[in-house]
């Protein structure tokens, strides 16, 4: 496996290196040894797919608050999305900045983001299903989003949303720590 930092502080690209054969390729997408060598969280507590029919589906932007912020393995592994991480921490050096990238079933890129962070995605394709390895538990009280287009961050967002739902919806601007 192959770590990219991203331009934010503790967040990383992940691209599989394949063994190559007639059959095809073999790769691994997760150890627990490099992940750990890294200084990044590497006991998976729980995985989750998300399945979605319709190009320009929209999810984000989620978080959880403290004592239960989940780090967080995406990776897409059908059709393409357009992932979007923004660094809520604020005592960080990248906090209130995002990254952005593409994930596709067709490079199995992977983006490992920290505790602390929030999350969203925008599908590039009709049918496209994305897993999460989680190194947190989800806990639903402590569960919180931020408003998918919130003018401070002016995230670059393929094209409107065709679907996204009515709790994403209502999410309101990010209410910053240092205000």
């Amino acid at each position: 496996m192959n770590f990219t930092p991203t331009s934010l502080t503790g967040a990383y690209v992940i691209d599989v290196d394949p063994i190559k054969d007639e059959r095809g390729f073999f790769a691994r997408s997760f150890c627990q040894n490099e992940f750990s060598n890294l200084g990044l969280k590497s006991d998976i507590a729980q995985s989750n797919i998300s399945y979605n029919k319709v190009k320009n589906t929209l999810r984000g932007m989620h978080y959880q608050q403290p004592p239960y912020a989940e780090a967080k393995l995406v990776t897409c592994i059908s059709g393409g999305i357009f992932d979007v991480i923004i660094d809520i921490r604020p005592t960080s050096a990248t906090y209130m900045q995002y990254f952005c990238c593409e994930l596709t079933s067709s490079h199995r890129r992977s983006i490992y983001i920290p505790e602390g962070f929030a999350h969203g995605f925008q599908t590039l394709e009709d049918h496209s299903e994305v897993l999460y390895q989680m190194f947190d538990f989800f806990s639903p009280s402590h569960a919180r989003g931020i408003r998918w287009n919130d003018e401070y961050f002016n995230i670059p967002w393929p094209s409107s949303p065709a679907v996204i739902s009515d709790k994403d919806m209502s999410y309101s601007d990010f209410e910053r720590a240092d205000r």
